[in-house]
């Protein structure tokens, strides 16, 4: 049997373990540990089981992982995404389809300090629409507006799968991380841009609420300050070069505490339930890295990497061609696994093949999250549908599903504009210090 088969089957063994449910990072390992051990012997993978995956993951800059785990715990303590809510409100709520609108904004700040996409969609779940029924929203709007508003939180900085791609691929953090933002923004627009088209259509679908005054929006926006503060000072700071990813996570946590103690919502039972969450999460991803690690050295025997990427130079078709294929290929794979799954097992196959064809490595990591963030929210299987439909049960699945499906084309319509203009990915990345 050829290595290149060993490899197919390795890869193929792996998916369907995950189907069924076996959690990511033992799928990952298993595989890993034996493959390797069937194309070399016990003795030589027990030797790699024992030393690569410490080496890989006893780095100091995999601190900024739960660093910035801690940082979107305590912003979650501090209640900033409430707020965050009220503003967006108080600013678009009495348009037609506003309070999506305001939705989806309120999801791209809390992204800003949080870097989760299930915890972005649970909080404004829990924040938005309550009010949203309350004003007589169509189910589908306001559930579809949460759970694709909820997939900001992986590309706009801080991104844990931003991270976990630049640890896999040995990329810049911080060029990761300001590659995100201005995409980020173009999607928050998208997004904005779907609502209003979908209640132009049907303008039932999304009353008016009431228009708030001046004054008491103003009074709302500096509710907010200390958000705005913080993501500049982490951002910004790596930005000009003050401090790396790993200080800027440091920064951000020790801020995001400061606001949560300021606003009197950090009560020693808040700091104990963020540092044990932070602790569960922090354990879950570094489980998958060491899992993902074992099955990229199994990958590495096989050569398969670098066959697959030879193998699609030689095909001489366009390069763009190639990238839409593993675009298209990406999407499937959303919709059968979760995107932290879909990251580690594709990425070392999938990125020395754009290497090969000359894409931007950081560009080809804001493809890669943006085609994760589809994959969060499409059919079957959509983790953030299924987070909102268990946080919800009195809402049928299928109603989240037919709500999301305007803001997949909108997503669709962000990587073709990404594939036509990659400078919106990169250029803020080429002027960082």
């Amino acid at each position: 049997m050829s290595m290149l088969a060993i490899g197919t089957i390795g890869l193929g063994l792996t998916i369907v373990l995950m189907i069924v449910r076996v959690p990511v990072g033992i799928a990952l390992g298993v595989v890993g540990f034996v493959g390797f051990t069937w194309i070399t012997n016990f003795d030589t993978a027990l030797k790699m089981l024992g030393l690569a995956p410490y080496s890989a993951v006893a780095s100091d800059s995999l601190t900024v992982i739960p660093l910035f785990i801690l940082m979107g715990q305590f912003a979650s303590q501090a209640g900033l995404s409430r707020d965050l809510f009220a503003v967006a409100n108080s600013f678009l709520g009495h348009r037609r389809g506003g309070l999506a609108m305001a939705t989806v904004a309120a999801c791209g700040g809390f992204a800003a300090i949080c870097g989760s996409s299930l915890a972005t969609a649970a909080t404004m779940s829990a924040t938005a629409l309550p009010e949203m029924r309350r004003y007589g929203y169509d189910v589908r709007l306001s559930t579809g507006s949460i759970a694709a508003g909820g997939t900001i939180g992986i590309l706009i900085p801080p991104s844990i799968i931003l991270l976990i791609y630049g640890f896999l691929t040995e990329q810049s953090i911080g060029k990761l991380f300001l590659a995100g933002v201005v995409p980020g923004i173009v999607m928050i627009g998208l997004f904005m841009l779907t609502i209003q088209i979908v209640v132009a259509l049907k303008p039932s679908l999304a009353p008016r609420a009431e228009r708030a005054g001046l004054k008491s929006s103003l009074s709302e926006l500096a509710k907010i300050a200390d958000v705005a503060v913080l993501f500049i000072i982490v951002i910004g700071g790596m930005y000009v070069g003050i401090f790396t990813a790993t200080e800027g996570a440091a920064v951000g946590a020790a801020g995001a505490f400061g606001a949560a103690v300021l606003r009197r919502r950090m009560s020693l039972e808040a700091f104990v339930s963020s540092l044990i969450e932070t602790a569960k999460l922090s354990a879950m991803i570094f489980a998958i890295l060491l899992g993902a690690i074992i099955l990229g050295y199994f990958l590495t025997v096989t050569q398969m990497p670098s066959l697959l990427a030879q193998f699609i130079t030689d095909l001489k078709a366009p390069p763009f061609a190639i990238m839409g294929a593993i675009i298209v290929s990406y999407l499937i794979m959303g919709a059968l696994m979760d995107e932290m799954a879909m990251i580690l097992l594709t990425v070392p196959i999938f990125y020395p093949v754009s290497q090969a064809l000359g894409f931007d490595p950081i560009w080809f990591g804001v493809i890669i999250v943006i085609v994760c963030q589809a994959g969060m929210i499409a059919p079957p299987v959509g983790i953030n549908v299924f987070l909102l439909a268990g946080m919800n049960p009195d809402i049928p699945l299928a109603s989240i599903y037919r709500g999301i499906l305007p803001f997949l084309a909108a997503m669709v319509v962000l990587l073709g504009l990404l594939m036509v203009f990659p400078d919106i990915a990169l250029w803020l990345p080429r002027t960082m210090k």
